[in-house]
């Protein structure tokens, strides 16, 4: 996983701070842009980690400071909800030029509301999730009772919103009346997700029930149970993401993986070095394997290392090898756990006099079913047997040659 820290200009010449979450190959082939909620900004904890659990799903995500907010330039009177709307916009724009144009809007709260009202407006968006969202910007003006009535006789005044202090004027309000989640939802023929807690005490269940009855199919509703507005707990935040990601697949089709011909051998590698770190395609005629590097080594850990394949090669053979053998005897074994680890060790640990590393694979057997001390010795000795086994310890010739 990878954050880069961009500065977007908007269209009224505002520096927007920005940040790019990608994938841990750092090449993500779908985008997405995250609104955060209101005087909030991108590093709250729940934009961050929704933000990377997308990018597990192959996207780039732009979480970004709306105007007068965060790390952003501007005054907060100038992040009406109107401006917030053309933020998106503009932050879209910005990545179709530099990236690639967003398929993905993901709002929170009040940029919830806004990333609809964006959808609506950009033909790339193929689909919005909203996360604790007002079915009306409206539902913030009971913040600004007083202000409404110091604004009749001042051009601002400053509020309190969550123990921070706000300078707003009367355009700000004015915005909030101007724009329709409900009616741009009954114009909106795009897939939406809603995502909200039973249990937000900011904005309450029922707005997400007037989103979902406003909205047309296709439309999803996913409870966040027991979470708060702010999703302060991680648990909550990363399970938003998993859905998100999940369900954006039936809308946003997961590139396909490339299949290779073995061109009739048994298994072909691919590693591609100019793509990938260590990731490796392994491809037989039926199946597609991933292979690679932990991170601690440079890969991306996108799936097991060529050890790990190895061991899991013996730990399935000699799995099934129990299998056929115990239903020949006619033996009560249920199941069975196979458990491997290789490692090189000096041969002189081993109590022997030669001064050298070997290879030593570690196998523990662990058999469910009612089999009595004499059943298992024997079962013991059958997993030193099966074909992968006994490849491993015998003598192996391996011809290499270059082709075309």
């Amino acid at each position: 996983m990878k954050s880069n820290h961009l500065t977007i200009v908007n269209s009224k010449g505002i520096e927007l701070k920005a940040s790019l979450e990608l994938p841990a190959n750092e090449r993500p082939w779908r985008y997405a842009i995250f609104a955060h909620c209101f005087t909030c900004s991108s590093d709250l904890s729940a934009v961050r980690n929704i933000s990377r659990e997308l990018a597990n799903y192959g996207f780039g995500v732009i979480r970004f400071d709306f105007t007068g907010l965060g790390q952003s330039e501007g005054e907060f009177k100038d992040s009406h909800f109107s401006a917030n709307v053309q933020d998106l916009i503009d932050v879209s724009a910005y990545m179709e030029k530099h990236f690639q144009a967003p398929s993905l809007l993901v709002g929170h709260s009040l940029g919830g509301a806004a990333v609809i009202i964006a959808g609506q407006k950009l033909e790339n968006i193929k689909a919005i999730a909203t996360i604790g969202a007002p079915a009306e910007t409206s539902h913030v003006e009971h913040l600004f009772e007083t202000a409404r009535e110091e604004l009749t006789h001042k051009q601002e005044t400053r509020i309190n919103i969550g123990g921070r202090p706000f300078t707003i004027d009367a355009k700000f309000l004015e915005e909030l009346d101007r724009q329709s989640v409900k009616s741009t939802l009954k114009e909106m023929r795009k897939p939406i997700l809603i995502l909200h807690s039973p249990q937000d005490k900011i904005v309450s269940i029922e707005n997400a029930r007037e989103i979902y009855n406003h909205a047309y199919h296709p439309k999803s509703f996913i409870s966040l149970d027991g979470a708060d507005h702010l999703l302060s707990k991680k648990e909550d935040s990363v399970y938003s993401g998993k859905m998100i990601g999940t369900w954006v697949d039936k809308f946003l089709p997961a590139k396909p993986l490339k299949v290779i011909d073995t061109y009739g051998e048994q298994v072909v590698g691919h590693l591609d070095l100019e793509e990938d770190h260590f990731t490796t395609t392994i491809q037989t005629a039926k199946h597609t394997i991933i292979a690679d590097e932990p991170a601690s080594v440079g890969g991306d850990d996108f799936g097991p290392s060529p050890y790990e394949l190895l061991n899991s090669a013996l730990a399935a053979c000699t799995a099934m090898t129990l299998k056929l053998y115990a239903e020949r005897k006619k033996w009560p074994l249920e199941e069975v756990y196979v458990y491997l680890s290789h490692s090189r060790k000096h041969v002189e640990d081993l109590k022997s006099d030669r001064n050298e590393k070997i290879d030593v694979i570690e196998k523990k057997l662990k058999l469910v079913g009612d089999l009595d001390a004499s059943q298992r010795e024997r079962l013991k000795e059958i997993a030193s047997k099966c074909p992968v086994h006994r490849t491993l310890i015998t003598t192996t010739q391996i011809n290499t040659e270059i082709i075309d």
